[in-house]
């Protein structure tokens, strides 16, 4: 791909060298992935092994690359299109029939969307689809409690403790105001999911099956509990 070399160079300049690791200790499925990097850059790989406190990515193109996890941004499906098994939950919830899930953390979540003044029901479907409520979830790409935040993003937002709800939602509601304001709401989701180079290279939402399953899941439930809500007004 035509930033591969790019890339490569890149990673090697942070003196990641593979032969110097130890053996590797974990293997991850064979996937096709993309690695989206903290610079910006995606590299697409075919799996991935735990080496030391350290990734062994397997490259698409053939060959091997040694990186430290802080460089990464996150990780995404790109083949199948299939939910993260964080959303698992959500996605099974949503295809049993038309009762909406109920909403926790209701009072968290009015705090931190009026502190940074993004919808309300947003932030609750997009909880909803990353993590089905659940605060201790942990993506098999490394993210991280209700909203699902990616370790660098967890660093870059100065989070503590992403598994403490309260901090989990405010740093989350905090970054997808940050997106809101880059690429609007549909943008903003992509970009939450598959990374901003990947909504900037496509100029909106990128042709990932599982990003555009992505933002019609969230907008859906947005418009289901809108509905709701004016049903309950009108009752």
């Amino acid at each position: 791909m035509p930033n591969l070399k790019k890339t490569l160079a890149w990673c090697v300049c942070c003196a990641v060298v593979l032969a110097v690791w130890p053996s590797r200790t974990a293997e991850a499925p064979v996937a096709a992935e993309r690695v989206v990097f903290s610079n910006g850059q995606v590299l697409a790989t075919t799996g991935r092994s735990a080496v030391g406190d350290g990734l062994v990515l397997q490259l698409r193109d053939g060959g091997e690359l040694a990186i430290v996890p802080e460089l990464i941004a996150r990780i995404d499906v790109d083949d199948a299109g299939l939910p993260r098994p964080a959303e698992a939950m959500a996605t099974a919830r949503a295809s049993a029939g038309p009762a909406l899930p109920a909403r926790p953390y209701a009072e968290i979540v009015a705090v931190a969307s009026a502190r940074h003044g993004v919808d309300p029901l947003l932030v609750h479907a997009l909880i909803e689809t990353e993590s089905a409520y659940r605060a201790d979830a942990i993506s098999s790409h490394g993210a991280l409690g209700l909203m699902q935040l990616m370790p660098a993003t967890v660093k870059s937002l100065g989070v503590d403790d992403p598994y403490d709800p309260a901090t989990n939602i405010d740093a989350g509601t905090r970054y997808l105001r940050s997106l809101l304001d880059k690429f609007g709401t549909r943008g903003a989701l992509a970009a939450y999911n598959a990374g901003e180079a990947a909504v900037r290279q496509f100029n909106g939402v990128p042709p990932y099956r599982e990003t555009r399953h992505f933002v019609g899941r969230v907008l859906a439930l947005v418009d289901a509990h809108r509905d709701a809500e004016s049903g309950d007004n009108v009752n």
